[in-house]
């Protein structure tokens, strides 16, 4: 079973794979409906408990456990609580 965390690295790391094409939808106190998305070519840094965002000009850290869907291409890849997908799956 592949975590958040692992499968953003292997995004970032793999050269078979553009990180600008990744999107994370996660849990965000206070904005519409308590969701916000980010794009992969927006994410600074993937730490070991956090992601880091440009958030407009000042970092914002994100924790994994606040991720509830990953996309590639517009596809889902992983999402909170569901089975996830290693990619190059059918």
């Amino acid at each position: 079973m592949r975590t958040s965390h692992r499968l953003l690295l292997r995004y970032y790391h793999d050269p078979g794979y553009d990180f600008s094409r990744v999107r994370i939808e996660y849990v965000d106190r206070g904005a519409p409906e308590d969701r916000s998305v980010v794009q992969g070519d927006r994410i600074l840094a993937l730490d070991a408990w956090y992601l880091e965002v440009d958030a407009g000009g000042r970092v914002t850290c994100i924790p994994y456990h606040r991720i509830l869907r990953i996309l590639y291409d517009g596809e889902v890849t992983w999402e909170r609580g569901g089975r996830p997908k290693d990619p190059g799956e059918p």
